[in-house]
């Protein structure tokens, strides 16, 4: 199998968190590679062929309405190569663990509103506070960073007390990095990236409250229904078992897709195709 095919299987069976990496990194190498051949082509007017300056979000409102796509557009793109690799670091391992709690879907859900909810906080802030009037027209905005902490405070804030093991630091709970992220943003706000940490308070801002929509939600139902019946008896699993089960079936999908990538589709049982399709359908 070529790798872009192994690729091509992995983006079309994965969940939405390897969906929405490879999106990622596939803009970003797109934008790379046109931004090298208008260098050593020397062309003209390159700015009219660079595709980021399409991507991006402008500020003010004028040029927004000419360009409405960037709303969604500007939380998949990155110009330099430390942004995206942080990124997409954070989103990866705050990703997991958010799916293996909340789902796939819900993963979707809440990048694309948490990005959103950035852009947003980015362009309201740019209009109101005169500190930004004289660069109202040059801004844009750019990055998944908004998207990705939404993800990252949503977690911590339905799960704040799961830990995870830092380098050089240990283990540190999730609601600490929260916490500590949102005040350095905030604090953030008067240095050169004024736009970003705004766009990043946004993102913040939904994950915080969808995090605890769902907190107070899960709270008030402690138990999940099994989904089977014993004599018309109801059996309900405890929050380890059900996390457990979830785990368990993520590990199952993730080998099944090890499978397709080194042997192809075909190589898989009337099972494996099955519990693909069902997961899916999650």
């Amino acid at each position: 199998m070529s790798i872009l095919k192994k690729y091509w299987h992995k983006y079309k069976y994965g969940n939405y968190l390897t969906k929405l990496l490879y999106i990622n990194i596939f803009v970003y190498v797109v934008v790379s590679v046109f931004r090298v051949l208008l260098f050593l082509l020397r062309v003209d007017n390159q700015g009219l062929y660079y595709p980021l300056n399409y991507l991006m979000l402008p500020a003010s409102y004028d040029q927004i309405l000419t360009m409405p796509w960037t709303i969604f557009t500007y939380m998949f793109t990155h110009e330099a190569i430390l942004h995206i690799v942080f990124n997409m670091l954070w989103f990866y391992w705050f990703g997991k663990i958010f799916i293996d709690y909340l789902g796939s879907k819900k993963l979707l859900f809440t990048y694309l509103i948490g990005g959103l909810f950035g852009a947003l906080f980015y362009v309201v802030s740019f209009n109101v506070f005169p500190v930004f009037q004289d660069v109202l027209y040059s801004a844009r905005a750019l990055g998944a960073s908004a998207a990705v902490l939404a993800i990252v405070v949503a977690i911590s804030f339905y799960i704040p007390n799961y830990s995870m093991n830092l380098l050089f630091i240990g283990p540190v709970k999730l609601k600490h990095i929260a916490i500590f992220t949102i005040i350095i943003d905030f604090l953030s706000i008067a240095t050169e990236n004024s736009g970003g940490h705004i766009a990043h308070l946004g993102g913040a801002f939904y994950g915080a409250i969808y995090g605890t929509l769902l907190r107070t939600t899960f709270l008030g139902i402690p138990k999940l229904k099994l989904t089977y019946h014993r004599k018309k008896n109801v059996r309900y699993m405890t929050d380890e078992e059900y996390n457990y089960e979830k785990r368990k079936q993520q590990q199952e999908i993730d080998r099944i897709l090890d499978k397709i990538s080194k042997h192809g589709y075909n190589s898989l049982t009337n099972k494996e195709k099955e519990t693909l399709f069902n997961s899916g359908k999650r």
